[in-house]
């Protein structure tokens, strides 16, 4: 599979394109300088953008393996990255703005020049976030607006669809991780909802804490004798938490009950897991 050279190469096709315009002495453009001013303009505004497609390709093509074991810190290496998630938030930026160009003229719209005009609009569904957009652009007098125009204009949308949290204390549910890297290597496991927010929840896992959005929650829908037997398991898994230094086979075990789909334990498993707590001493609950 190759790479999709056409929009990473914009800029340096442009750069060529424009030797070959003549000086002239009017202050007037012409009709070509025209075309070309825009689309340089473009070119400069939307250079995020293409950070964030090719960031997104070597992350899903894992094109930084023979030098690095993740992604990130492949990113902090080659491209200074401050913060692991910088390289996310480019490419969530990039999404975005494929999402406001398809509903648009990309040559006849203003578009983001940079990812933090961008970051708010990542928090809505793709018809909220090009209302959003064109609302900022209004409030902006018709010009690029600034980051805090963008932010303010989200707010308001999601203050007016803003749904009850669905969630309760002592709900099980399973997180659904996406793109959220915080997230990564918890996707499908079962936890418990600690805290209610209003756009958020606070959840345990057996072996960490979380503040996840909704969106990065499902219910098990379980009943509540069900949900009764989760959390006593939940409390029984927390103790080889407690004690560090587990054997690799020990985490091998408990990874694969933090990620059960049923609310019950099989004999084999309830086998596995009593020969652990023997193992380490672990008192039964």
């Amino acid at each position: 599979m190759n790479l999709p050279v056409d929009s990473l190469s914009t800029t340096h096709n442009a750069v060529l394109s424009t030797a070959t315009v003549e000086v002239t002495a009017s202050n007037e453009l012409t009709l070509e300088e025209q075309r070309d001013r825009l689309h340089l303009e473009r070119v400069i505004e939307r250079s995020f953008y293409e950070a964030g497609k090719a960031l997104k390709i070597l992350r899903d093509r894992r094109l930084y393996r023979s030098t690095h074991k993740s992604f990130e810190e492949y990113c902090k290496d080659r491209f200074g990255y401050s913060t692991r998630r910088q390289p996310y938030l480019l490419i969530e930026a990039a999404a975005v703005v494929d999402n406001l160009s398809s509903r648009c003229d990309p040559m006849d719209h203003i578009q983001p020049t940079n990812e933090r005009q961008v970051r708010p609009l990542t928090k809505l569904e793709p018809d909220e976030q090009w209302e959003a957009w064109q609302l900022s652009v209004e409030s902006a007098g018709k010009k690029v607006p600034s980051g805090k125009i963008v932010k303010d204009i989200v707010q308001r949308i999601r203050e007016r669809t803003k749904v009850p949290n669905p969630y309760r204390m002592q709900q099980v549910c399973q997180i659904v991780a996406k793109d959220n890297f915080e997230l990564r290597g918890k996707s499908s496991c079962w936890c418990i909802v600690t805290s209610v927010g209003d756009c958020s929840c606070t959840v345990e896992t057996w072996d960490a804490e979380y503040v996840v959005k909704l969106e990065h929650l499902k219910s098990f829908d379980y009943l509540e004798e069900e949900c009764a037997f989760m959390q006593q398991l939940y409390l029984r898994l927390k103790k080889f938490h407690s004690l560090g230094n587990l054997d690799t086979s020990a985490y091998w075990v408990l990874n694969g009950l933090s990620k059960l789909s049923t609310p019950y334990l099989t004999p084999l498993q309830e086998k596995l897991l009593s020969v652990l707590e023997q193992e380490y001493a672990i008192a039964l609950i």
